[in-house]
């Protein structure tokens, strides 16, 4: 007997239209004030004007607290540790031409200001006001946890 969770055939679709799998890492980096860090995708991107968490591609052989270390300084200017990131939770969300894996870490600590170094708005936001923000749909289940953790 199958259950209402489950669709129909879905099994048999999944193993016969695979999509590619891609990795990236996100951070909520937290403010002593509790205040979470928030990037608005710039123009020329994909999913431009949507609000996301910093991070982004891991590259191959690249562990994602590495990539996240580096995109934080690509991204923001800014350094931390491994050390300093906590891992959180994770996003699986299915879009039309790949299926993203996102790890999600929570950061307390860095050195260095943030600052926007690739053109994209940014924003310190109380986990209670993400929702006001439109996010990635793969972003949009992290807020729930965020709130309840933070």
């Amino acid at each position: 007997m199958e259950s209402g969770c489950w669709q129909a055939g879905e099994r048999a679709e999944q193993a016969a239209n695979p999509k590619k799998i891609i990795l990236v890492v996100a951070v909520a980096m937290v403010d002593p004030d509790g205040r979470v860090l928030i990037a608005k995708r710039p123009e020329g991107k994909s999913m431009a004007g949507l609000w996301e968490f910093p991070g982004g591609k891991v590259d191959e052989g690249e562990t994602p607290e590495a990539a996240l270390i580096r995109e934080l300084q690509e991204e923001l200017g800014i350094d931390t540790r491994e050390s300093c990131l906590a891992p959180v939770t994770f996003a699986s969300h299915e879009y039309d031409d790949f299926h993203l894996l996102m790890p999600l870490y929570v950061c307390r600590m860095w050195e260095g200001e943030p600052q926007s170094k690739e053109g994209q708005e940014l924003a310190w936001v109380r986990p209670v006001k993400l929702r006001d923000y439109p996010m990635p749909p793969a972003d949009i289940p992290l807020i729930a946890m965020l709130r309840d953790l933070l």
